[in-house]
């Protein structure tokens, strides 16, 4: 494709993008009203929020700079415009890439027998793909951390963990275990270092915690885990746990997280001459 060619597919993409977000409002996606604008429409920051992706990587995507962005950043495009298929399909091919297959459009899942070993195992217990978004999961994770009443872009544990006000409350040891949170999921971004996905929830937790932002460039030396430690659920009761991990799809990476209960510690006794 010649230079202006693409100048004016760019072109077309940042119309085609801004005509979208302002057909919107606040209320169309679940948003409070914040009174009057001086533009019609969703802001850059709510698209990208919605979407969640970075907001640079979207500012820098509407104004048709020439970036990469992933089949998954596209597809959060059009979840958060409300783009029908034949708009998303336009989208993709705006972005010179191959529309997806419908399948694609639904959000990531697992097969039946893997949900079905899910719901079969009385432990909490849920599966996560390489940027920690929690993609299925069982009862008895749900009534720890209330997945099923979450966002789809809130199911992801390092969000749970740094930017979600509610579950931080109920993480008795959140000191202890966010580094090794951290250390494990930089472990996975070694995996995927380029990945736009993987950059755009690293921008994303670093603008919205401050914590996860002094993790990410501090040097590493924590034991790296995939869960937390401790939860108090909703009814006040806390739990302890250690963990199992499960490769559930290799080529995808996704793993099963099972979280175990952890053993109590051993009781002494005082002798009776002590």
């Amino acid at each position: 494709m010649t230079d202006r060619s693409l100048r004016r597919t760019r072109k077309e993409l940042s119309g085609f993008l801004l005509h979208h977000r302002q057909k919107l409002s606040p209320a169309d996606v679940g948003l409070p009203s914040t009174g009057r604008r001086r533009t019609p429409g969703l802001r850059r920051e709510e698209v990208a929020a919605l979407a969640g992706v970075g907001l640079s990587w979207y500012t820098w995507f509407e104004q048709g700079r020439d970036i990469q962005v992933s089949e998954k950043f596209l597809l959060g495009i059009a979840y958060a415009l409300k783009l029908d298929d034949a708009e998303c399909n336009h989208l993709f091919l705006l972005a010179h890439r191959r529309p997806p297959s419908p399948e694609a459009r639904q959000p990531a899942s697992v097969s039946a027998g893997i949900q079905q070993v899910l719901d079969e195992l009385p432990r909490p217990t849920y599966v996560q793909n390489l940027r920690w978004d929690v993609i299925a999961w069982n009862a008895a994770a749900d009534d720890l951390f209330q997945l099923g009443s979450r966002e789809l872009r809130d199911r992801n544990l390092l969000y749970l963990a740094f930017a979600a006000p509610d579950m931080r409350r109920r993480l008795p040891a959140w000191d202890n275990d966010t580094p090794g949170l951290v250390a494990q999921f930089k472990y996975d971004v070694a995996t995927a270092p380029e990945d736009p996905a993987m950059l755009e929830i690293i921008e994303t937790l670093q603008s919205l915690s401050p914590s996860f932002r002094r993790a990410w460039i501090e040097p590493g030396g924590a034991i790296a885990q995939r869960g937390v430690s401790s939860v108090v659920d909703v009814g006040g009761a806390l739990h302890r746990f250690h963990h199992e991990t499960l490769t559930v799809d290799e080529y995808r990476h996704l793993r099963m997280v099972v979280y175990l209960p952890a053993q109590a510690p051993e009781i002494v006794m005082p002798s009776a001459t002590g």
